[in-house]
């Protein structure tokens, strides 16, 4: 098998084949066919290219070529965003009276759809404590249809023990479906630790360049089909330029990879020893609960990190506004740095209660891009000296 390297440039080599050497924009809304046959043939077929590019488009196939190769799946598919891929997928894997179970430690869109989106169309949802496998059995029930996981967790970088989840949904016919956004597949690919599905958005690290929003669903054939089924009549579809810019943007991820985590290690590593922070998020630690873990079911630890101040949210904010490189903004795994206030970023999907229950006030999340470690950890020790001596003074 080709390295990932070798994957990013060349496993969409087939995909409608030309002799350019980059790949052609296809700007087309819909393409025509030599007879009716053929016409009537790509109006049924699945994830097609070049029928009518809500249901697909050669842009598109370029992109789940790769995904597919590099996340270890039968196929992938892609869509407009992150959250359209996971709503997309849940609308087509559950009806109500279904259950699902989620984690109490995850991103805050996915939240939303657990709490306040599927309860309204019937279906029952659970979220449970990641970090214990048992949870999870706990929380089955016989309507229960899906599990969604998150490893690592946003913001607080929790593990979920992806095989024991697998095990177990595969035990009781439940499908599992996992957001492997933090990871990407360079540093750990959950269908070879048994999950059914893995979904991304690829707005972050798959395009790394903060310049296209796009989602990516990677998996069976036979539930990626069923997902498409219902992405035609959501209309979730990803423009062909955008796709082109996330495929451009896959080309360089084994380059870039290794810097966020390299970033990621460093900056971890310093902040947990400065007074002002009390506790950093960042399952490259030592000291993270779940070290061993995600040393076991990961290649690299990431480039983001939970920063917990020990002046609260003044400290975080203030904070923020004094690093240099990492700018105050919402997203992550693009080649510049960027750093956020979770709580605040977080009120347009969850209630304030949902929020407290989720996310400590006091965290910043920072996200390392690919800028120089001695300039990300001079840059984040300077901001955390400034406000320590700032609150130490008052």
């Amino acid at each position: 098998m080709p390295g990932k390297s070798t994957i990013t440039v060349h496993a969409d080599r087939e995909i409608h084949p030309s002799r350019a050497v980059a790949p052609p924009i296809y700007q087309t809304a819909t393409f025509w066919a030599e007879d009716g046959e053929t016409f009537a043939q790509g109006a049924v077929e699945p994830r097609g290219k070049d029928f009518y590019t809500r249901f697909g488009n050669p842009n598109h196939a370029q992109v789940a070529a790769v995904v597919a190769e590099l996340e270890g799946t039968e196929a992938a598919m892609v869509t407009a965003s992150g959250m359209a891929a996971l709503t997309t997928a849940a609308l087509a894997l559950v009806s109500a009276g279904d259950h699902v179970i989620g984690q109490k430690s995850t991103y805050g869109g996915t939240g939303s759809v657990l709490l306040n989106l599927l309860p309204r169309l019937g279906v029952s949802t659970t979220l449970v404590d990641q970090t214990d496998p048992e949870a999870f059995a706990e929380a089955l029930t016989p309507n229960t249809r899906l599990i969604l996981v998150e490893s690592p967790s946003n913001p607080l970088l929790q593990i979920t023990d992806l095989r024991a989840v697998a095990d177990l949904a595969r035990a009781h016919d439940v499908l599992t479906m996992a957001d492997n956004t933090f990871a990407t597949p360079l540093n750990q690919r959950p269908a070879d630790l048994g999950i059914d599905l893995v979904w991304h958005s690829a707005t972050k690290y798959l395009n790394g360049h903060s310049d296209v929003s796009a989602g990516v669903i990677a998996g069976p054939a036979e539930l990626l089909n069923r997902i498409w089924d219902v992405g035609l009549l959501t209309g979730a579809t990803l423009g062909p330029i955008d796709a082109w810019l996330l495929l451009r943007g896959i080309r360089t991820l084994p380059l870039r990879v290794p810097r966020h985590n390299a970033n990621g290690q460093a900056l971890a590593e310093v902040l947990q020893e400065h007074p002002a922070v009390a506790k950093v998020h960042y399952p490259g630690l030592a000291t993270h609960p779940q070290h061993k873990l995600a040393a076991d079911q990961m290649s690299g630890f990431g480039g983001v990190l939970g920063i917990e101040f020990t002046g609260g949210f003044e400290m975080a904010d203030a904070f923020l506004g004094r690093l240099r490189y990492s700018l105050r903004s919402a997203s992550l795994g693009g080649v510049e740095s960027l750093a956020v206030h979770p709580a605040s970023m977080w009120r347009g999907m969850l209630t304030e209660d949902q929020i407290a229950e989720s996310v400590p006030l006091g965290l910043v999340r920072l996200a390392a891009g690919s800028e120089d470690t001695a300039d990300l950890v001079a840059d984040a020790l300077a901001a955390a000296d400034a406000v320590h001596t700032t609150e130490a003074r008052a």
